[in-house]
């Protein structure tokens, strides 16, 4: 099975386990194996912009400092925002040899890195190494029925210089799911800010954000939420618990979009979210319907 490196991050260790299990599951079984980088740290979370302040690439460096050592190129993200740190630090160093020199003799214990490691999201992949007519192929449980709002965020398609899709109009998620046979619901909010790390000491402005985005999705007539981002599956589904039981607000799960892809192609139902599988038990059971009439 070919192998490509990958960067789990802080996040998919911890709180976000569920995203790095389905998403293994889902490339094995596509002959593509998420080989988990050796001797991986911390991105940084966020990069610095500003122009003195190299040594907050310092951490994302390091990561493609082990890529290059194993002979690669490439490092696939799967969290949003490791996404767009590793993105945004490599389009720097990569396109700067006076930036470049001036890490490689702080990391005087490392090799020098050279300056060309490529960060690509795991969307990316499905896309332009898999295929959808091959992640439709693999497909063996019927999505039809589910209805899924896809919620990009800031960190994937911002800004456009690392961004994955259109900022305004991503489509990429929408297109693996409808491959697995899923209806995509688009929703004006899908790429709003949920409020991010303001849920720390502005909760207030983080359940306000996310709540609009969750009132939008409803709308659509949704049955979970799709999104690529612990962050904004935390501020969702934190919002979501705070404002359930009020009037107008319907529940929805946020599930991770791999968990759904994860679904389709067989993984066992019980490491799955609660309204993924009832989704997938009503569609069995009104397909057995239809075959005894």
């Amino acid at each position: 099975m070919k192998t490509i490196p990958y960067f789990p991050g802080c996040s998919l260790k911890d709180t976000a386990t569920p995203f790095e299990t389905s998403a293994q599951f889902v490339m094995e079984k596509l002959g593509l194996a998420l080989a988990e980088l050796d001797r991986w740290n911390c991105c940084g979370t966020v990069s610095s912009l500003t122009s003195d302040d190299l040594m907050h690439h310092l951490a994302a460096v390091r990561n493609f400092v082990r890529v290059q050592d194993l002979g690669e190129t490439e490092l696939v993200a799967l969290c949003a925002m490791c996404y767009n740190t590793l993105a945004r630090t490599a389009q720097r160093v990569n396109g700067d040899d006076a930036d470049r020199d001036k890490i490689n003799q702080f990391m005087d214990r490392e090799s020098d890195y050279v300056g060309d490691v490529k960060i690509v999201h795991l969307l990316q992949v499905l896309r332009d190494r898999i295929g959808w007519e091959t992640l439709a192929e693999h497909s063996t449980v019927n999505l039809n029925g589910l209805n899924v709002a896809c919620y990009y965020g800031c960190t994937l398609v911002r800004p456009k210089s690392v961004g994955i899709d259109d900022a305004e109009n991503p489509t990429l998620m929408d297109d693996a799911l409808e491959a697995v046979g899923a209806t995509p619901r688009a929703f004006p909010f899908a790429t709003e800010c949920c409020g991010t790390y303001q849920v720390v000491d502005r909760r207030d402005l983080s359940i306000e954000h996310s709540f609009r985005i969750l009132q939008s999705a409803a709308r659509t007539g949704a049955d979970v939420i799709a999104t690529a981002c612990p962050l904004c599956q935390h501020n969702l589904q934190e919002a979501q618990r705070e404002l359930s039981g009020m009037e107008n607000i319907r529940d929805l799960e946020i599930v991770y979009f791999t968990e759904l892809l994860g679904a389709a192609l067989g993984m066992d139902p019980t490491a799955l979210p609660e309204r993924i599988t009832q989704s997938l038990q009503t569609t069995a059971a009104a397909q057995a319907d239809q075959g005894g009439n």
